[in-house]
């Protein structure tokens, strides 16, 4: 018939162990925390940088519709077709060039969660050392 009762020196053995557990909890814990707030602010960032770039691309649009019908008028009786033709050229080239910069700055955008990542690493390091 099995003892329901512990012996001491059952519970002197768990004892570590559970130490250990509630440590790794412990440890879990405070880097699921940090993960929480890098995801909070990344969130924030996006959000002020597409703000940003919407009404910079809506004042821009604005500035280039006015300049592009100051010049059509300022040409329109000499060299209307020249003048529109190269002003579409120069939007184009100015188009590309904005791609190219924004494509770019997708490929060299930072690690997202980084500082998580690399206090999991010191973690995994500690632990392999021990």
């Amino acid at each position: 018939m099995p003892n329901d009762t512990q012996s001491p020196h059952d519970s002197h053995a768990h004892g570590p162990l559970r130490r250990m557990a509630g440590s790794l909890f412990a440890l879990m814990q405070t880097r699921l925390e940090l993960l929480g707030i890098e995801l909070a602010e990344e969130r924030e960032r996006i959000v002020a940088v597409l703000f940003l770039g919407i009404v910079a691309v809506m004042l821009g649009m604005m500035a280039l519709i006015s300049l592009t019908a100051l010049i059509a008028a300022a040409f329109w009786d000499t060299y209307r077709w020249q003048v529109l033709a190269g002003i579409t050229i120069v939007y184009a080239i100015g188009a590309v060039i904005c791609a190219l910069r924004a494509r770019s700055g997708l490929r060299d955008a930072p690690i997202v969660f980084e500082a998580t990542l690399n206090e999991l690493e010191k973690d995994r390091d500690m632990f392999r050392e021990r």
